[in-house]
């Protein structure tokens, strides 16, 4: 094993410390919302004007905005990696039985109780969301929160595994299972846990979303790393590439949350109280899982490099597709699409939490250091025995 600046060479290279822009994203956001409601209330035709330019209720400019928030993401997952399930099937059974047998159910749980029981009084009112349907706001909200609850991690997880000097190769896998997962239950899962709670679910504009958001970018995505390794080499696409390919993914994602916040800048002046009541369901959703995939990994004596990637990749949402659903399901001026990006304010301070309890904790469990790909510096020293 090759020691160079607390880095496994030996292990697969994924992830790194969060950039600027990933570690402040709490702040970006709330930049965003300062921003679109500016916009909505200056110049309210702008907003409207691009999601009008539609074609079966998709709009043209936000899907191009939404495709390339996706697009780069996908690019950057290694398919092949898929493969290597066979070799460590406990890791990624858990993490799978998780993400799609508990997650979503525990979220419908959670928003229910506290959204539609508790809070609920305290959220008044009603929304035309798209296709002319009138809904409580409230039941907008859980709509947002289950499509959130539905849509696991491809994307900032690999620093979360990174930075908690996880195995890798662990998550590298679940990246590729989770995306090709997403194709073929993401949309029959969704429409159904919405059916189930009193959502009226255009089915063809369902699957439109995942053909157009999850599947169109991931076939670009394949497409262009197989070229590119191919004409060009790998150390090209990751030195040169990804570099220029990573500030796009932001702009779309920032454009994106300026526009639905200028659709929704009235009630969120109004009701600004209603992102902290949503932001309740989904921290105990996320610690919820983590705690529930954390212990059950202890109980079947994974090591720690293996268990807390499971716990993190559980607990981690892909706040991007549930964004891009909900803006097409429900339309940009939903409330759906606001609790969406609630997720996406929590999602950086609530993750960055959790991986620090795991390096806090990583004593509970039996070490295998070698398979980490940023080493724990008490590992190096050769005493991981005893922490």
């Amino acid at each position: 094993m090759t020691i160079n600046s607390q880095t496994n060479e030996n292990a697969p290279q994924a992830g790194g410390k969060l950039s600027f822009f990933e570690r402040y994203l709490t702040v970006w956001v709330f930049f965003c919302i300062i921003g679109g409601i500016i916009l909505g209330r200056t110049f309210p035709e702008v907003a409207e004007a691009l999601d009008a330019i539609s074609i079966y209720q998709v709009s043209i400019p936000i899907a191009v905005c939404l495709f390339f928030m996706m697009y780069p993401i996908m690019v950057k997952i290694d398919f092949s990696q898929a493969v290597e399930a066979a070799r460590t099937p406990k890791p990624v059974l858990l993490t799978l039985a998780i993400n799609w047998l508990v997650k979503p159910f525990s979220m419908v749980l959670f928003a229910q109780v506290f959204l539609g029981w508790l809070f609920r009084p305290l959220i008044e009112g009603t929304e035309i969301v798209r296709g002319g349907q009138e809904i409580a706001l409230v039941d907008s909200y859980i709509a947002g929160t289950i499509l959130l609850g539905i849509a696991p991690c491809t994307a900032m997880v690999l620093m979360w595994g990174y930075l908690s000097y996880s195995n890798q190769g662990h998550t590298l896998v679940m990246v590729a299972i989770n995306s090709l997962a997403m194709l073929f239950l993401y949309a029959p899962l969704g429409g159904w846990l919405l059916q189930a709670n009193e959502m009226v679910v255009p089915w063809e504009t369902m699957l439109l979303s995942v053909a157009v958001y999850v599947a169109l970018p991931l076939a670009a995505g394949m497409y262009t790393r197989y070229w590119i390794f191919k004409h060009k080499g790998e150390a090209w696409f990751n030195r040169y590439f990804l570099k220029y390919l990573s500030p796009i993914n932001t702009a779309a994602l920032l454009f994106t949350l300026i526009l639905l916040f200028a659709f929704q800048g009235d009630v969120i002046v109004e009701n600004p109280f209603h992102i902290a009541l949503i932001a309740v369901p989904l921290f105990i959703q996320t610690n919820f899982i983590f705690w529930l995939t954390y212990l059950i990994a202890q109980k079947l004596k994974f090591s720690y490099e293996d268990a807390a990637p499971a716990a993190l990749i559980g607990s981690s949402n892909h706040f991007e597709v549930a964004i891009a659903t909900a803006v097409i399901l429900f339309g940009l001026n939903s409330g759906a699409a606001v609790a969406t990006v609630v997720g996406v304010l929590i999602e950086v301070p609530v993750m960055l939490m959790l991986v620090k309890f795991c390096k806090r904790t990583a004593f509970w469990f039996r070490r295998e250091p070698d398979k980490a790909t940023l080493l724990d510096p008490r590992c190096v020293k050769g005493d991981y025995q005893n922490i």
